[in-house]
């Protein structure tokens, strides 16, 4: 079966959920500063692929209005927590309690995401257009990550 948006979107969250992991078995000095520059970039380049080709066309319809808006300020409460971890050394005394809310925060939108956004979207996006923006995904994920990398 070919790939769908929810496919591709899927393995993005279980990145996430791997480095979330990771960094919080990390000990300072342990790849730890690698481990967030790398899910740093996954969130980034995944939340922009995603309002673009998920969130915008659930934005066109009222029925996904709600959802939408729920989903886009759950990654602005990410990206809120991604700033003040960038903003301090990961050896410093807060950054793991701000990293153990950001994984809390990350699982809790992924899980919402997958139980609930997907089901709806799902039954407002058609069959086709689901193959077609698992494309446009991909693509404009790459494009980010390449993008966040040479920065």
């Amino acid at each position: 079966m070919p790939d769908t948006i929810y496919d591709a979107l899927r393995e993005s969250h279980e990145v996430q959920r791997s480095l979330c992991r990771k960094l919080l078995r990390s000990k300072p000095g342990e790849g730890r500063q690698e481990l967030f520059t790398a899910l740093r970039i996954e969130l980034a380049a995944h939340e922009a692929a995603e309002e673009r080709y998920l969130y915008v066309p659930m934005l066109m319809n009222d029925a996904g209005l709600d959802s939408s808006r729920h989903a886009l300020h759950e990654h602005h409460e990410l990206d809120e927590l991604v700033e003040d971890l960038r903003e301090r050394p990961p050896g410093d005394r807060g950054w793991m309690n701000t990293m153990r809310k950001l994984s809390k925060k990350v699982h809790h939108h992924l899980k919402e995401e997958e139980s609930k956004f997907f089901q709806v979207s799902g039954k407002l996006i058609g069959a086709g257009d689901k193959l077609k923006l698992a494309k446009q995904y991909r693509r404009d994920y790459q494009r980010m990550v390449d993008k966040l990398r040479a920065q």
